[in-house]
């Protein structure tokens, strides 16, 4: 099996990142290509529930990832050994985040003419990534369930800007104190819009949804 290749994203000089995520979104139109900003705190079960929708979608549309984070390349080697697609790592240098520049240096190793869909996997906590339009198509979020129901309350903008919340880590429900309902109440105080999606990524409980919402939101991008 080939090495996942590496990519060192420089910090980028800006003055209008949402200029630039505008312009980036265009141009992924003009490719016909979908781009979804996943987001969540560490240890949520990010890349474990891309492994579990992966599989189930890799057959029906092409998919590529994207990992962002500080250091290292485990979670890009674990999705390519998994799934087989393409996965490359982007190495932040210290950033806690992505903005849409540092995004489009991360999309230029990936061969967007053979994709569909890229997934970028951002850097993980709930605080700087909501803040910097990376210029998807879409913004998702995992929250687990052993951080509590509370923290669309604890951090509105990340609630906010996400069109789908899911929840991971429902096999543990019994274990914590988590009211699935508040925190469905909570996250539509923040966004009325947002999609709420409860799964387990262990178990694969669940995320049968969250692959027809991604594939749907896909064609509908692709056929607009």
């Amino acid at each position: 099996m080939e090495e996942v290749k590496v990519i060192e994203i420089k910090k980028s000089i800006f003055e209008d990142n949402e200029k630039d995520a505008d312009a980036l979104r265009a141009d992924l139109k003009r490719r016909g290509v979908y781009l979804l900003n996943l987001m969540s705190s560490p240890g949520s079960g990010k890349t474990t529930t891309l492994i579990q929708v992966i599989n189930r979608i890799k057959d029906k549309i092409r998919v590529a990832v994207m990992e962002a984070d500080i250091d290292s390349d485990v979670d890009a080697v674990k999705i390519k050994e998994a799934t087989g697609i393409p996965s490359i790592q982007l190495h932040t240098g210290g950033m806690c985040h992505l903005d849409a520049e540092m995004t489009r240096q991360g999309l230029d190793n990936v061969d967007l003419a053979d994709v569909d869909l890229v997934i970028l996997e951002n850097v993980g906590n709930l605080v700087c990534p909501a803040e910097f339009d990376t210029g998807s198509c879409r913004n998702a979020m995992i929250l687990s369930v052993p951080e509590g129901h509370d923290k669309p309350l604890k951090y509105p903008l990340m609630f906010s800007i996400c069109d789908v919340v899911v929840i991971n880590k429902m096999d543990v429900l019994p274990y914590f104190d988590f009211d699935l309902e508040k925190c469905k109440e909570y996250i539509h105080m923040r966004n009325p819009k947002a999609q709420v999606i409860p799964i387990c990524a262990k178990t694969g409980e669940g995320v049968d949804a969250f692959a027809t919402w991604l594939l749907q939101e896909v064609n509908n991008w692709k056929n607009q």
